[in-house]
């Protein structure tokens, strides 16, 4: 009998030894969480955005790290973004406001529980709330490279298991400039998209590595759910967001231009004095606006900090020199009428090529630049103004 009694003590000590032992082990009482929250309707919040979620049951805190505040109030705001010099910060706030703030949006958030040591846990809770203060908080945001959800990916790659973030969510080889036009598209956000398109260069057409990948909330919450599998301890829906009745944009980029297009040369067709008055300050406007656009591009090629805009291959219609060519519609002299020639066989030839260089230009252009090569070799075969 002593015996049974034995065995069955052993394994009532046995059956609690687990809990037991996990409880004394977590008694630090913190939980480290990953939120995703999905896409909402401004541009700036079109891709999402990502935030670390520090419950502490000891201390009776529950704080949201967001790594992707800005002061819209900031001295020289514009500028600054502009030149890729506005400095981003940690916003600590209660869980409570996060979700409250989120939900007011619609959008929806989802937790992803991390599995991390205690130690783990300490040292994430003391990072983030130092990172939070006031000497430490500002940071030089990339929206490619350095962002709110880079910053977290980089603090449990340190952690804990940094295999999981080497495996690609993505296909092999997707570039930059697909990743960020699946989230355009989705939204219907057409204009939106042809000005990101003529603004970076490009280094957004390189193909991305798999951890260049997480760059994008809803990527790094699927590389947890995939490969994240000694990192992620639980995952739960917080808030899900109504579904808005999606609106169908007939007046898109492609069809305004088409349209354009379409009008100059049906106008110009004519010979009468109000046509010809027409396409004169049709030429003006095209040209002034196509040469400033030029120079907006060289200027964030080489005047600002925003790597994606480097070697942009806009600038091959987006022609400088076409904001000359605003100013000398009235000109007959021949290096005039060679200047407007030489343009439209170079615009010519960057349509001929349009789906064959090395950055993909947005097709909703071609039709502007084929009027802009048309207004060009009209220009250079016209006797007066």
């Amino acid at each position: 009998m002593k015996k049974k009694y034995c065995f069955i003590l052993i394994l009532l000590i046995w059956a609690f030894q687990l809990p037991v032992s996990a409880y004394a082990q977590d008694s630090s009482g913190i939980k480290i969480s990953l939120l995703t929250c999905s896409p909402g309707a401004e541009l700036y919040s079109t891709f999402g955005h990502s935030a670390l979620r520090v419950t502490d049951s000891n201390q009776g805190t529950d704080i949201v790290y967001n790594y992707g505040t800005f002061n819209f109030g900031e001295d020289g705001f514009y500028l600054k973004f502009m030149r890729g010099k506005l400095l981003y910060y940690v916003n600590p706030e209660n869980y409570s406001d996060f979700v409250m703030g989120y939900m007011a949006e619609n959008r929806s958030i989802t937790e992803q529980v991390l599995k991390l040591s205690v130690a783990a846990k300490k040292r994430v809770q003391a990072f983030v709330s130092n990172n939070s203060q006031e000497a430490n908080k500002y940071y030089k945001y990339d929206f490619f490279l350095d962002n709110c959800t880079t910053r977290l990916r980089d603090i449990m790659e340190k952690e804990d298991s940094p295999a999981i973030f080497t495996k690609p969510i993505m296909p092999a080889g997707t570039r930059f400039r697909f990743a960020i036009h699946s989230y355009l598209d989705k939204n219907q956000k057409d204009w939106s998209k042809l000005g990101i398109d003529i603004l970076l260069g490009l280094p957004c057409d390189a193909r991305m590595t798999p951890q260049q990948m997480q760059f994008l909330p809803d990527n790094l919450m699927n590389c947890l759910d995939s490969n994240g599998h000694s990192l992620l301890a639980s995952k739960q829906s917080i808030f899900t967001a109504a579904e808005n009745p999606k609106e169908t944009n007939v007046f898109s980029p492609l069809f305004f231009f088409s349209l354009l297009l379409i009008v100059v040369v049906a106008i110009s067709l004519f010979q009468n004095k109000w046509a010809m008055a027409f396409t004169i300050g049709i030429d003006g406007v095209l040209f002034f606006l196509t040469g400033l656009l030029g120079l907006l591009l060289i200027l964030m090629w080489v005047g600002t900090d925003h790597s994606m805009c480097k070697n942009n291959l806009n600038l091959l219609w987006a022609l400088p020199t076409q904001l000359m060519g605003a100013f000398l519609l009235g000109s007959n002299k021949k290096w005039v009428k060679l200047l407007f020639r030489w343009t439209a066989l170079l615009l010519i030839a960057v349509l001929a090529s349009w789906y064959f260089l090395p950055q993909q230009l947005n097709t909703a252009l071609i039709p502007f630049v084929a009027l802009l090569a048309y207004r060009n070799y009209s220009r250079s075969t016209s006797k007066s103004s």
